[in-house]
């Protein structure tokens, strides 16, 4: 059965791309509550304690995310609809990345430069150019490169592993719903390769939830297509990217070329129409593998339940993030 990602992990009972965590994942510090809607939350992420022993991996159980090749480099399948189905970024977002990332001195110097780690079709570059940036992407899939590059992304086609800085330096190294798909310690080392003293690292990811009563109905629909799915009560959606930035988070501390890593949360909503949502489902990681009828199941009994609940709803988006400054200490071997 294909794995879908986490943003499909709380409607659909399956197992994200990730390895089985323990029983009290690394607890993030809870920041206050923003003055505003939108406005982010913020704080430092403490380091986790000594890690409990985990079993032995068996075939039956699932990979690191990064590990997945298969559904890592399989969006580009319709690469046309993710641009168009899946969501931005919130504005706020872009612009503490951008400020935080700037060179430090009496004047604002030149636009800064960003490296979109896993760019896709530059759903997020796009939002850094429009606030004034250089950006550079980086993907594993060249058909999501063709549409990036007709969007006018300069793009270069590998993973970010393999990637070569070749003596360049940004102000920035960001991942937008990416970063689960990186080594967590080999992409932090990486970054801190491309990025310039006082630089930043920043990964983030969109956490859906959509109102309770769909998100029960949503539930459903999926134990009845996909009744051999596994973990139907997972925690919600949130916990899960959450435990992805304690992840990132001990990547970057690993790397020792960071500062301490901050956490930053922004809450935003978006309304969808039937056909809208229903536009993106195939977009999320797996998808392109299902069967055909199995998806076409899918997408029914998703349309009913939107349909009963009126045709249209909200979703509840946190977008959080891990954030850090590059030092001028040199990488750990």
């Amino acid at each position: 059965m294909p794995t879908l990602p986490p943003e499909q992990a709380r409607v659909s009972g399956l197992q994200p791309a990730e390895p089985p965590e323990p029983a009290e994942p690394p607890k993030l510090p809870e920041p206050a509550e923003p003055a505003e809607p939108g406005a982010p939350k913020s704080g430092p992420i403490q380091p986790p304690g000594p890690p409990e022993p985990e079993p032995a991996p068996g075939p039956a159980e699932p990979r690191e995310a990064h590990q997945a090749r298969e559904v890592a480099e399989s969006f580009g399948s319709d690469a046309e609809r993710y641009d168009r189905a899946r969501p931005g970024y919130p504005a706020a977002l872009v612009e503490r990345i951008i400020a935080a990332s700037r060179s430090p001195g009496p004047s604002p110097g030149p636009s800064p430069g960003v490296l979109d780690v896993g760019c896709g079709t530059g759903i997020a570059a796009r939002q850094f150019q429009a606030a004034g940036c250089r950006v550079l992407g980086v993907d594993p899939d060249a058909r999501m490169a063709v549409l990036a590059r007709q969007r006018g992304l300069e793009v270069e086609v590998t993973t970010f592993e393999a990637w070569d800085p070749a003596g360049r330096a940004f102000d920035a190294v960001v991942a937008a719903q990416a970063w689960h798909w990186v080594d967590p310690l080999a992409g932090a080392a990486k970054a801190a390769r491309a990025l310039r003293p006082g630089g930043r690292l920043a990964v983030f990811w969109n956490a859906f939830q959509p109102p309770p009563g769909l998100a029960e109905a949503f539930a459903e629909v999926y134990r009845k297509v996909m009744p051999n799915a596994p973990n139907v009560g997972m925690r919600p959606i949130l916990e899960v990217y959450l435990t992805m930035c304690g992840k990132a988070a001990d990547g970057i501390r690993q790397a020792g070329a960071f500062g301490d890593p901050e956490q930053w949360e922004f809450r935003w909503e978006r309304p969808y129409t039937r056909d809208e949502w229903l536009d993106q489902v195939p977009t999320f990681g797996g998808g392109a593998q299902l069967p055909r009828a199995m998806l076409e199941d899918l997408l029914a009994g998703l349309g009913a339940a939107i349909d009963a609940a009126g045709g249209s709803f909200t979703m509840h988006y946190t977008t959080v993030a891990v954030a850090a400054a590059r030092t001028g200490a040199p990488l750990r071997p």
